[in-house]
Parts: C-alpha cells; sequence; structure tokens
C-alpha cells in the first residue's frame, strides 16, 4: 500500500487525525473535525475511530461501476466524447436536503458494497473497456481519500486519468494531497451564501471557496463548476450575480460554469423542478460578468450545451444532451475558424462514445 500504514480487509490506516485530551480523537479530512470516541464513525459514515486512531472502513468496495460520456460528470472541455468510468462507495461528509444520489451518499449498508475493488483491478477495467479516464463520483472521494489517490497511482502507468465529482469541503493538508493525484475536477459550488450551505447542507461556504481558488491557482488540475438552482433557495439574480462577479474575479473568465436543473428528491420533494427558463436566465447572468464558458444541463439546451468560441463566435462544440454533434477544433483545441486556443484538455480528435450508459461489472458472476 503507498498511503495506509496497516491493512486489515477493508479497514485501513488513515494519516489526518489527532489525538484530544480528552481521550476521542479527531477527524482531519474535512472542517466537520468529528471527535470521536472509541468505536464511533464520522458524520461521514465510513471514516471510525478505532484503536485510538482514525481508519477508513470502506477501502477497496465500491457501490457500482458505470461506464458514462464524460460530459455527465459534467465535463465539457476535457477529452470530450470519450468514456469516464465512473464509481463511488457510501457515505457523505455533507447533509444536503435535495441529494440527488441520496441512496449512495447516504448509504449506511456497507455490506451492499462489492467485496472486491482493489485499485489495480479498477484501472485495468478501465483500461479493458477503453476509458480514458476514472471518475470518483456519487459521493464525495475526499471521504475515501486514501482509496482515491491509490487508485489514481493505479492509473497513472496505464495512461489513465482521474477526475474527482465533489463538493470541494475539505482541510487544507488533505487538500493539498489529494489535487497532486487528480487530472480534473467537478466541484459543485451549491449556492453562494452561507445560509444555505448551513442550513441546507451542512458546511461552510468559505471552506468551498478555498478549495475553488487552491485548485484554479496552485495546482494544474482542470476545474469545472457545477451549480444546481433549486427554486426559491438559489437561484435569485442577486444571488447568481454574486456567484458569477465572484468566480470572473478570482477564478478567471475560462473556468466553465454548469447551472444544472433541479428535480425533487430526498428531503427536498416539495419544491417544484426547476424551469429550463431559469437555467436560462442564470447563463445570461453569467456571461454578463464576463465568464465565457456557461452551460446548462439536466435540460435540452443545444445551445446552452454548446461551446462558442471566445474569439469568433463560432461554434466550435456543438452538443445534443451527451452527443457531439459539432467539432471544429484541431487535436490541440484550437478553433479551427481563428486560431483561438479553447482551455481544457484536448488530446487528439474527439471521442464518439455518446450518451451510452454502459453498467460493469468488475467480477460477472
Amino acid at each position: 500500500m503507498n498511503l495506509t500504514a496497516q491493512q486489515d480487509g477493508t479497514v485501513v490506516d488513515t494519516r489526518y487525525w489527532e489525538s484530544l485530551p480528552n481521550g476521542r480523537v479527531q477527524c482531519n479530512v474535512c472542517p466537520n473535525h468529528c471527535r470521536l470516541a472509541e468505536g464511533q464513525r464520522g458524520a461521514c459514515f465510513v471514516r471510525a475511530c478505532r484503536n485510538g486512531r482514525i481508519v477508513l472502513t470502506t477501502y477497496g468496495r465500491s457501490s457500482g461501476f458505470c461506464v458514462d460520456p464524460v460530459e455527465k460528470k459534467p465535463l465539457n472541455h476535457f477529452l470530450p466524447g470519450t468514456p469516464i468510468l465512473s464509481f463511488g462507495t457510501a457515505g457523505c461528509n455533507l447533509t444536503c436536503k435535495f441529494c440527488q444520489n441520496w441512496s449512495i451518499s447516504k448509504s449506511r449498508e456497507t455490506d451492499t458494497l462489492s467485496d472486491d475493488a482493489s485499485p489495480a483491478t479498477i484501472a485495468e477495467a478501465a483500461r479493458r473497456l477503453g476509458c480514458r479516464s476514472i471518475a470518483f463520483t456519487y459521493n464525495d472521494p475526499v471521504i475515501f481519500l486514501e482509496y482515491a489517490i491509490d487508485i489514481a497511482r493505479a492509473c497513472r502507468p496505464l495512461g489513465i486519468r482521474t477526475v474527482a465529482v465533489t463538493a470541494g469541503y475539505i482541510c487544507d493538508a488533505p487538500r493539498r494531497e489529494f489535487f497532486a493525484h487528480m487530472d480534473a475536477a467537478n466541484v459543485d459550488l451549491k449556492a453562494f451564501t452561507p445560509e444555505f450551505y448551513r442550513n441546507i447542507c451542512g458546511a461552510e461556504l468559505d471552506n468551498v471557496l478555498e478549495t475553488l481558488v487552491y485548485i484554479k491557482r496552485e495546482t494544474k488540475v482542470w476545474l469545472e463548476i457545477t451549480t444546481l438552482l433549486i427554486p426559491g433557495e438559489n437561484d435569485s439574480d442577486e444571488e447568481l450575480h454574486a456567484l458569477s462577479s465572484w468566480i470572473a474575479r478570482e477564478l478567471g473568465p475560462d473556468v466553465p460554469l454548469h447551472f444544472t436543473a433541479f428535480h425533487p428528491d430526498y428531503k427536498m420533494m416539495d419544491h417544484p423542478p426547476t424551469p429550463p427558463a431559469t437555467l436560462t436566465r442564470a447563463r445570461t447572468i453569467a456571461r454578463g460578468h464576463g465568464l465565457h464558458y456557461v452551460y446548462t444541463g439536466n435540460v435540452h439546451d443545444a445551445e446552452g450545451g454548446s461551446t462558442a468560441c471566445p474569439g469568433c463566435g463560432e461554434i466550435v462544440i456543438g452538443r445534443d444532451w451527451y452527443n457531439l454533434t459539432r467539432w471544429q477544433l484541431d487535436d490541440l483545441g484550437r478553433c479551427l475558424s481563428c486560431g483561438r486556443q479553447i482551455p481544457g484538455v484536448f488530446d487528439g480528435p474527439p471521442g464518439d462514445w455518446g450518451a451510452r450508459r454502459l453498467p460493469v461489472r468488475l467480477h460477472p458472476a
């Protein structure tokens, strides 16, 4: 093992913790700083106190695998058109009332996880399935940091890249280690008010903003942002202006921003779905702040899903849902009309995976 001092089945030692004078142990992976007595689990459910140490209890186990289009993560500027092997584990360090993967992220049934999903097995499966990358998704990889990093290390010799789909709720030292092993990230910026984060997500906005600034300014990780717009909660003009202005000022105009539609789920069944007009309004506001790449998601909107060159206005990547309908870039991602470099990770011609979704069993029965 690269990162773990000991391994006992699916339970491995971790590093980011400290002993407290009262006999408890504090986990320092995320800003929750759970203070645990012997035998207790943290808010994420997968990190626990055993023998006076913090351990990860779900190493090598997954809640499922699926080959998706990379655009579904969503990533629109990272190896477009290619397949990505998606997987997650169980648990989460946030308590979002609108969670749309709640059956996984809120799961306490770790016995339902796959029994054999070693880093080498996952990396080899991605190679065999023709995937250019692996996504840590469905639940937040921050809580299974050791497992995700070991998978990234197994992928590297095979030329397979790794993607973190994350809420970005992580402390400084583990953040630096974690993102040193990632090639791309889509960070959920769930809203732009502290009240929303505290009351609906059980978290603090400032910690997420710190992660976004760190990724953009101090790493080579390709970054995209997603904001799920919930009617009456985080979709006001005032909040959208504040969010867009902050991104333009602190991260720059070239970080892609995805506004996606909410559908009633988990503990917010009383809220209506997001009208498509709300996404269009949000996109107009963000573009008005100078953001070059603003997308709409979870709705059918060819214009809002396509990439236009900021230099000449040419549609350089056309999209219909997850299908690429137009490609006007060279192999390095430069506009064929004016030569402007489109920011992102482009490596040869686009893939042709399309909108297919392929559930995968690593060990077929």
